[in-house]
Formats: structure tokens, sequence, C-alpha cells
């Protein structure tokens, strides 16, 4: 059967490609045998992870030789993110590992020396082939795409890949990398275009729509001419000359929803105040959990407000369903089919029995969210087991926790550990000989001008003898990819983010790291961007009640000079 086929490896969310392809009004197949390859009309390679992985798969599925003469008939192919990269000839990720070769140029490692990596957020794609050429492909001048990845080909000017293949550049702290390429009907990003909001679908629409279509014999003639004017730098736009490269990496706003069953058993939006999610009681008895909206509305509500990432952080256990049964599974397919941001899904994320007795390893519960829709999972309670397990061992680990497994098979951009941390007032460090201590904004309730940040789990209940810089430095050395820094103690107060806790988490890693907890203004989000360098930075309560609008925080941070993403024009 002809049509438009998904060469799916197996690694990471395809659910958010299928959908938006859906979306657009085409049908897609998935490759189930290495001859529907060459069946297909359109091929698209979505990747994620590993590239050795990636590469293997290919091979051991005997899909990369019937992939390489697809592509030599120069039939209408699109690869995304780590099916870009096996187009080139290796990548300094797996050095023993061959690409596909079909591309010149390889694959390294970013210098965190000035950033943090994984480079992880949205930031624009500078064309050098031309504005037409790019629009061809659906790309926007300075519209921000998603990109997700600690490894990229670095772009080289005066190189054969730039003058011949390089379709858009990125920049990304002082290092510029290859974030598109186009030659013939050959049409790849480094960006994922299916997150990347409606500016990413209609990349998508154009390849589908047969926009981005082009003969390989017009871009040889091109090429072969090699006549550039002064400054341009492809043959296959010579008279266009690019404006010149700038970082416009944004800072992300993310919407947490936290779920949980209410005590009629329906699943709600809920919002804690220092970790509680009930509503106050007069009467004896607890009272109600507070009900703040349905997951799947509010989610897509945020997309549409211009939300560049949505968290569902599950705080009720389903200790008695199935896996499979799960109810955030449901919530991650249905949300999925509108919303077109990065979703991450927390709570649950580790080894579980089913009520039967069958068991499921933590790498398998997270495979059925990125199944689902999930692209990130992110762990709390098993993160600070494991890094205790890292400490007793001496520094290292043993490659059974969630946070190895997961980031082995998935990349370490697919794992968010997520910490909750409270703090212990101490009049001096030397009465915390063992942990990391720091002078807070303010003093204890006994005047203490010192604390140590203390690592909790289940959900806060319980302290462990581990500070937040120890976990996260353990957590980081064995795959992790980014941190979600809550705050017990500002949780629900409104009164800012723990800038103090924040600075000195950020200080200690080189992964990006998530603000989160004691948001209650537009100016919050703007003083932990400005005081801390982080990353992104995250709310919910304030959100779901309207306190402070979506909209509101972007414009206050655009307001005070800060990057930030443009709300996409819904798709036409």
């Amino acid at each position: 059967m002809t049509g438009t086929y998904l060469l799916d490896y197996g690694a990471g969310n395809v659910r958010s490609l299928v959908n938006a392809v859906k979306k657009l009004g085409h049908d897609i197949t998935f490759v189930k045998d290495p001859s529907d390859i060459l069946k297909a009309d359109k091929l698209i390679f979505p990747g994620v992870g590993a590239f050795g992985s990636a590469m293997t798969s290919l091979h051991t599925k005997g899909y990369a030789e019937p992939l390489k003469a697809y592509l030599a008939q120069n039939k209408p192919f699109m690869g995304i993110c780590v099916g870009m990269q096996t187009l080139f000839e290796g990548s300094d990720e797996t050095p023993d590992v061959p690409g596909l070769g079909v591309i010149p140029g390889r694959v390294q490692l970013f210098d965190s020396t000035d950033k943090a990596v994984p480079h992880m957020g949205w930031n624009t794609a500078r064309s050098i082939q031309g504005l037409e050429r790019a629009q061809d492909c659906g790309l926007e001048d300075q519209r921000s795409y998603y990109f997700v990845h600690s490894f990229a080909v670095p772009f080289v000017a005066t190189s054969n890949t730039a003058k011949e293949w390089v379709l858009t550049t990125t920049q990304y702290g002082d290092q510029v990398f290859v974030s598109s390429v186009r030659r013939g009907n050959i049409f790849c990003t480094q960006f994922h275009p299916e997150k990347s909001g409606f500016a990413g679908v209609n990349v998508l629409r154009a390849f589908l729509d047969g926009t981005a279509s082009r003969g390989a014999e017009a871009d040889i003639a091109l090429i072969n001419n090699q006549q550039l004017v002064p400054g341009a730098l492809s043959a296959l736009a010579p008279t266009y000359v690019p404006e010149p490269t700038l970082d416009q990496f944004t800072k992300r706003i993310v919407a947490c929803l936290d779920v949980r069953a209410n005590d009629q058993g329906d699943l709600v939006v809920t919002k804690g105040d220092q970790y509680d999610v009930r509503e106050a009681s007069t009467e004896a008895g607890k009272g109600d959990v507070r009900n703040l909206g349905k997951p799947v509305e509010l989610a897509r509500r945020y997309f549409e407000e211009g939300a560049d990432e949505i968290t569902f952080l599950n705080i009720t256990s389903f200790r008695n369903c199935p896996l499979l049964d799960m109810p955030m599974l449901e919530v991650l397919r249905r949300t999925s089919e509108t919303v077109f941001v990065p979703l991450t899904i927390g709570g649950g994320i580790k080894d579980v029995v089913d009520p039967d007795g069958k068991f499921h390893p933590a790498l398998e519960v997270a495979g059925e969210y990125f199944r689902n829709g999930a692209d990130k999972v992110s762990i709390g309670s098993d993160a600070v087991y494991a890094a205790e397990k890292y400490y007793a061992l001496g520094g290292r680990g043993d490659g059974t926790s969630a946070i190895e497994t997961i980031a082995h098979a998935y990349g370490s951009q697919a794992v968010v550990i997520s910490v909750d941390p409270k703090r212990v007032y101490v009049h001096s460090p030397a009465d915390a000989p063992t942990h990391h201590v720091i002078q807070p904004a303010t003093p204890g309730p006994n005047g203490e001008k010192y604390c140590w940040y203390q690592c909790t789990v289940s959900g806060g209940r319980e302290g462990r003898d581990l500070d937040v810089r120890q976990l996260v430095i353990a957590c980081q050395a064995l795959g992790a990819g980014e941190i979600l820094l809550n705050s017990m103690d500002q949780d629900g107060m409104k009164q800012g983010y723990d800038l103090a806790l924040i600075q000195d988490v950020r200080d200690a890693i080189r992964i990006p790291v998530i603000a989160s907890s004691g948001a209650g203004s537009a100016g919050h989000f703007v003083e932990v961007f400005e005081k801390t360098g982080v990353e992104a930075a995250l709310a919910a309560g304030i959100f779901h009640r309207r306190e402070v609008p979506l909209e509101d925080v972007k414009d206050a941070c655009r307001e005070a000079g800060i990057r930030i993403r443009a709300v996409d024009a819904a798709l036409a």
C-alpha cells in the first residue's frame, strides 16, 4: 500500500506526531516490515534518545539499507531530531557506530561551560537558503520551535555540508548548529515540529501537502554552479545573504496540573497549600479535595494561551489499578490529540506490581507513558532512593535505577527529577556538618541564620538524611536531564520563588532547572529569571484560578527584556 509511512524504531513518543498528521487530514501507516519503506510515497522518521540505539535498531530491524535506497530515489523524506542525525556520518555520542552517511558531517556534544545541556526549550531557526525555500517548508522567520537534544551538528560556514545541505541554523549560547537540512526532497529538522505548537504543525503540513517537495535536478545544478555572492552561505541560494546569527533561546513558562481522584472517584485537577489539597472543613472530618477543573480541558486551555510545556503530576497512587488501566494513560492520550507542546508526566514512575502480581519495572512503566503521549517522565521519591544508593556505592550508579534505565533507553532529556525539599534551620554550618548549608533570605523561627534543604519522599511526608544539593548532583551523574525544583516552604504562599534554593541548585549542576512553588504574580517570574538565570518557571494554582493569566506572565517577561515565545495563531 502506498501513502505516507512512519518509520518508528520504538523510542519515545510518536503518538503526538501521529495526532498532528491526523489533525491535518492525512492518514499515516506504520512501517512494519523493511519492504514497507520503498512502498511509501512519503516517509517520516522521528527519533529521540541515543544515536547509537537508533542506528542499532535500524540495522537490527533491517531498515537501514531500504532507507538508504529510499533516500537515493529522492522521494519525500522528513527526519526529526535523531531521525535527522542518523543521516550524517556519525556521532560522538557513540563514536564506534557509523551513521547512514547521506550527509557529510558529524554530530557533536554541546559545550556546557556557558549553558545548560541538554538544549531544552524554544529557539529560532535562521534560513541560509533564503526565506522562500524556508517558507516552502512551513518555516517562519523569527518563529520559535521546540528543541530537546544534547548533541548537534556544528555549523561550519565554509563546509560542503553548509553549502549543499543546510537550510537553517540555530544559535545556543556561543555555538551555532544545523537546525534543519533540505536538498531535493530530503527535509529534516533538529527540532520537533509536533511539539512546536501550531507553528510546528504548519511545518508538517508543508511536508504532507507537498510544498516542501522539490526535484533533485534543480538543486544539483545550483550546487554544481557554486557561484555565491559575497556573504551568501548556501549554493542552493547563491544570491541570498542571511541575517547575522543570534542566540534566541527563550525562557519557558510551564503550566502544572496536579491530578488526583476526588472522594467520588473522578479525576480532577487540584492544588495544595504546602501540599494539603483539601478544603478547610468547619465540621468534624476532612474537607473535600479542591476541584479546579478537568485535566484534559485545562491542558488544552493552557496550550491555547501559550504555555510552553504542560506537566501532569499524578498525586493519586492507584495502587489497585493494573498498569495498562491507569487513568493517566487516557488523560495523556486525549491531551495529545489537541495539545502540541511537550507533555511531562510525574507520579508512579517506579517499579510497580499489578493486583494480579504481575511485575512491571520502571522502564516499562515509563514506556507506556511515552507511547500514550508523554515526552518526559518525572521521578520523585525513587530519585531520592537512587541518590542514597549512589553515595553508598562510593559515588557511582549500578545501572538499575529508574533514572539510569530510562535515560539509557530514551535519552537523558526524557528524565526529569521532581525535588520536594524543606528547610531545616540551624544556627551555624557546624550544626549540619554532613549537609550543604546556605543563608536563606529570612532567618528561621528562632533567629537561625542558616539552613539546609532536606529531601523528602512520599509526597513530602517523610524527610531523609540527604540534602537537595547532594540529590541533584547524584541525579545528574546518573543520567537525569532536568530538575523540577519545588519548595515545600513556599508552596501555595504566593510570595515568590525560593531564590536562594534555586540559585544554589543552579550553581551545582549543568542540566536545566525548572523553578516551582511560590509564584503569586507575573513579577515573580521576571524576578526568578533575572536573579537566578533558571531556564524555566512553573506555576499551577494561579493559572487554574486565573489569578494571574498566563498571557500576563509572558507580557511581563517581554517588557523586562526576557526572551519568551510568542503565542501561535490557530491553524487556518
